[in-house]
């Protein structure tokens, strides 16, 4: 799908640009406290000209066939752009936690990793993580790495979504 860059998009945001639109695809989800699965997802990037982009997330655990079985994680936060690719990135989870990440971007990619994370009383463990995101033959293809529940930093989720 063609992707053109709003005018109004500010300078700062030029190497997140591409991210830019509503991206819909499917992931896998491996952890060793946890049995595998397959999700679809949906991730929604927008801005208003000022230097950062909203984000919002939402997933869903589907079947072998690809139907949906039940909802799963939403996140959502701010992408506040920096100069020369430089990122800060705050997020908050439906589970019980906020993260503040910080990264680079330049060439197609965005790569972060935690600074700080912060749990409600009730949320499981989880203390932080390394996110991959990059742009593949149009696609937004990314990868995110997870430490929780006592298990070092280890490939978590990893999935592939088309703009639509």
């Amino acid at each position: 799908m063609a992707f053109q860059i709003p005018e109004n998009l500010h300078p700062d945001c030029g190497p997140i640009a591409w991210m830019l639109g509503t991206w819909r695809g499917n992931g896998h989800g491996d952890y060793p406290t946890i049995e595998r699965f397959q999700f679809g997802q949906e991730l929604i990037f927008q801005q208003d000209g000022r230097p950062f982009f909203h984000y919002l997330a939402r997933s869903w655990i589907v079947d072998d066939e690809g139907n949906k079985v039940r909802d799963a994680a939403q996140e959502t936060g701010f992408i506040r752009a920096r100069p020369e690719g430089k990122v800060e990135v705050l997020l908050a989870h439906m589970t019980g936690f906020v993260e503040i990440w910080h990264g680079e971007a330049s060439g197609g990619k965005l790569e972060i990793v935690t600074d700080a994370v912060a749990r409600t009383e009730s949320a499981k463990e989880y203390t932080g993580g390394k996110r991959l995101y990059g742009n593949v033959e149009g696609d937004l293809l990314y990868a995110y790495d997870m430490a929780a529940m006592g298990q070092q930093l280890q490939p978590h989720l990893w999935a592939r979504l088309q703009r639509v």
